[in-house]
């Protein structure tokens, strides 16, 4: 029997075929690097999704996980010659460790409580490496110019930044089409409905939390380091500060938190936003961010609490009930 491919399969396909000619299209510096930093944060947003969105742990310290990724690859780089992809896995490690950590005593925090401690983690860090010396401090630190290749993660075009951040992109909704469909999945939308019944049910609530929480740290650290290949500079404010895990956040609850296409969305409508304003109004682009950004959170929390995807959703679904009894009318005479 001959299986009909769903539309909504057709979309994707479309979609990445679109993504994977974009570059031979469009040759201009300014609009790759718009997409590059756009594939960045869906990255970023979705594997914030895995602890504020699936397991109701919302963060606002994630940036420290993407900075100890940048960091950790510029020095073993910088300091030992160390080739930045190994570099890049030892930051996932080094955030994994810093992860399992703080997790112990973070995870007996609810709600608000638990939010204000990730913005404590990541203000602790990004002060505390201001002020140290041995790693660049306040002034950052540039990374050596050194051949262009593949094996060195450098690049004179933008062309192979665009699809080492595609890929990252790519393996991060791979990561969470794989947990969305497994038991872990499952059990992290449990303990965020009702973590006590989810006890009840012999569901650990701490253990699954680490693996989200992990996963998260990790994939941000990866992303971490590819800015940092990327932009050849790194400081405490670029790569750690609370402007960046607010942002992170946001393109996941405006998308949808909580959902497998909300970062998506929220990626692709408020990092162009982000990078246009910066760009065109310069200085008084970064004032006009923060008051898109509160007016779009407003009209969120207000009308549509489950992000751009509920919205979405929500429309297909009365179009699809409203059009059937037109459909049966006319089938009847």
């Amino acid at each position: 029997m001959r299986h009909r491919i769903p539309w909504q399969a057709w979309i994707i396909i479309g979609f990445l075929i679109l993504l994977l000619v974009y570059p031979l299209a469009v040759t201009n510096r300014y609009w790759m690097n718009l997409m590059i930093t756009t594939f960045m944060f869906v990255s970023l947003g979705q594997a914030w999704n895995w602890v504020g969105g699936y397991a109701g742990q919302i963060s606002f310290g994630h940036a420290a996980f993407f900075g100890l990724g940048a960091y950790t690859s510029t020095l073993l780089l910088a300091q030992l010659g160390v080739n930045p992809w190994l570099g890049m896995l030892a930051g996932g490690v080094v955030a994994i460790v810093v992860a399992f950590l703080i997790g112990w005593p973070m995870f007996r925090l609810q709600g608000h409580y638990f939010a204000i401690a990730t913005i404590a983690l990541g203000e602790i860090l990004r002060i505390g490496f201001d002020n140290w010396e041995w790693v660049g401090g306040a002034s950052g630190i540039e990374l050596p110019i050194i051949e262009s290749s593949f094996i060195n993660f450098q690049f004179f075009s933008k062309v192979p930044y665009y699809f080492i951040a595609l890929a990252l992109a790519i393996l991060t909704y791979a990561i969470t089409w794989w947990m969305t469909r497994s038991k872990v999945g499952y059990y992290l939308r449990a303990i965020r409905e009702d973590q006590d019944a989810a006890r009840a049910l012999g569901v650990n609530p701490i253990k699954y939390k680490y693996i989200a929480l992990m996963l998260s740290a990790m994939i941000t650290a990866f992303v971490g380091t590819f800015y940092a290949q990327y932009i050849l500079f790194i400081d405490p404010v670029s790569t750690m500060a609370l402007d960046l895990s607010i942002l992170i956040s946001l393109v996941a609850v405006l998308g949808g938190a909580g959902s497998f296409w909300g970062p998506l969305l929220g990626a692709f409508l408020l990092i162009p936003i982000n990078e246009l304003t910066r760009s065109f109004l310069g200085g008084g682009g970064r004032a006009y961010n923060l008051i898109i950004y509160g007016a779009l959170i407003i009209a969120i929390a207000v009308w549509q609490p489950g992000g751009l995807w509920e919205l979405l959703e929500t429309w297909r679904k009365k179009r699809w009930t409203g059009a059937r009894p037109k459909e049966e009318e006319v089938a009847h005479g």
